[in-house]
């Protein structure tokens, strides 16, 4: 009986070759489909054309560092999570990450929320709310009580504009469009 190689080895044989022969196919200025021996889509060739221009070889090579615990959509069903309520605690994120599947520890939770760019999640700051600051609150709430939605507006976008200091000297626009 004569010794027959698994059918994976054969097949990744054959996927050697078919990339080689697109790589050829490059070589000589003959980039198509057509002339490589790939029967999918124009993408796998040039996906392959470009691991060869970048990498110098079509072999499929080891990853670098540790593969990531969460996927990407975990990750974002996290962040999502954390938005909506800041003080969510990481005990509870942990136990929403087991309902989708994906089981992890607080540490790594937490490693996923830093690299999303979300760190400390406190509450905000309580307003000050002395007696003064109150009645004054409540002064200014029923004064502009019966103002309409468009004075409201405005109201509120002028609060948000940058005050200009008036010691500070004004920009001049010179001739050739500098600022002086």
């Amino acid at each position: 009986m004569s010794m027959q190689k698994p059918s994976h080895e054969v097949e990744g044989i054959v996927r050697r070759a078919q990339r080689q022969d697109c790589v050829e196919a490059q070589i000589w200025g003959k980039v198509s489909k057509q002339f490589c021996s790939i029967e999918g889509p124009k993408n796998t060739v040039a996906s392959i054309i470009l691991k060869w221009k970048k990498l110098g070889t079509t072999k499929t090579l080891p990853r670098a560092g540790r593969p990531a615990k969460l996927s990407n959509r975990g990750r974002m069903a996290l962040v999502r999570e954390v938005t909506k309520n800041l003080m969510v605690s990481l005990t509870e994120l942990q136990s929403s990450s087991v309902e989708m599947g994906e089981p992890s520890r607080r540490t790594t939770i937490s490693a996923a929320l830093h690299q999303s760019g979300i760190y400390g999640r406190v509450a905000r700051r309580k307003p000050l709310l002395s007696k003064r600051n109150v009645t004054a609150r409540l002064e200014l709430a029923k004064r502009n009580l019966n103002d309409s939605q468009t004075m409201r507006n405005k109201h509120v976008s002028s609060l948000m504009k940058p005050r200009l200091n008036s010691l500070a000297p004004m920009p001049r626009i010179t001739s050739g469009g500098n600022l002086a």
